[in-house]
């Protein structure tokens, strides 16, 4: 486990006026009233999400210096409040959550390996894993644990120890290749590969927030190395 040094903070990483601010979009989820209203996103959302992110830095080349954490408005580790609509029957334009990702380098998107913070009015999670990942990457994974269980169960183990839980999509029959009666089975019928961990959005208001969710991602380095081993990825 990486050990984490705290860093001073004067405030903590957000404060209520960010989820009202989400609140009220989730309201008022219109082009036109984002527009009207984008200087309180730029004030209660993006600068300090921005500021998150270039604080926990080093902490997260810490965990793995293959991972990055970039604090750009557009690109980075913030993920962009706009919503891609065209396969959905939600048409809303914004997303009602803030979600930063600190991904993979060698991942182009959000289904590469990473660790993700997750905020919302109705829930906050700290999450790390690989999402969705493509049938080839996917089958991977599944290869590995079959033929790598060891690692993989102290992986889990180490999750359950600091109060994360799998989660995400399965299948509801064993995935193709695979015996029906394998001691992995209900892992191996998993088409995400995330470890959450729910946490009160109050304590993202506290000084040492950005210190705090550094501790919790470090728990998931295991599972981190893990999938970029089955994955011959760098970590």
């Amino acid at each position: 486990m990486t050990k984490l040094t705290a860093h001073p903070q004067t405030e903590g990483a957000f404060t209520v006026a960010s989820l009202e601010f989400l609140k009220q979009l989730a309201q008022h989820n219109s082009r036109d009233w984002f527009k009207t209203h984008q200087d309180e996103y730029e004030n209660t959302i993006r600068t300090p999400a921005l500021r998150f992110i270039e604080q926990i830095q080093p902490h997260i080349i810490a965990i793995s210096p293959r991972l990055t954490a970039v604090a750009k408005k557009v690109g980075g580790s913030l993920m962009r409040p706009q919503r891609d609509s065209r396969f959905s029957k939600d048409k809303t334009p914004y997303k009602t959550n803030i979600g930063i990702q600190f991904r993979h380098f060698q991942g182009k998107d959000v289904h590469a390996p990473g660790l993700y913070l997750h905020i919302a009015e109705d829930g906050c999670f700290i999450a790390a894993g690989i999402w969705h990942p493509e049938s080839k990457a996917l089958n991977a994974i599944r290869t590995c644990i079959d033929e790598n269980p060891n690692g993989y169960k102290k992986a889990l183990q180490s999750l359950t120890n600091h109060g994360f839980m799998m989660d995400g999509d399965s299948l509801t029959r064993p995935p193709k290749g695979f015996d029906k009666h394998h001691p992995m089975l209900t892992e191996l019928k998993r088409k995400d590969f995330i470890a959450v961990k729910n946490i009160p959005f109050e304590r993202l208001c506290q000084r040492d927030a950005v210190h705090y969710c550094a501790e919790q991602l470090a728990h998931c380095s295991q599972l981190m190395a893990y999938l970029c081993f089955a994955l011959e990825l760098d970590f």
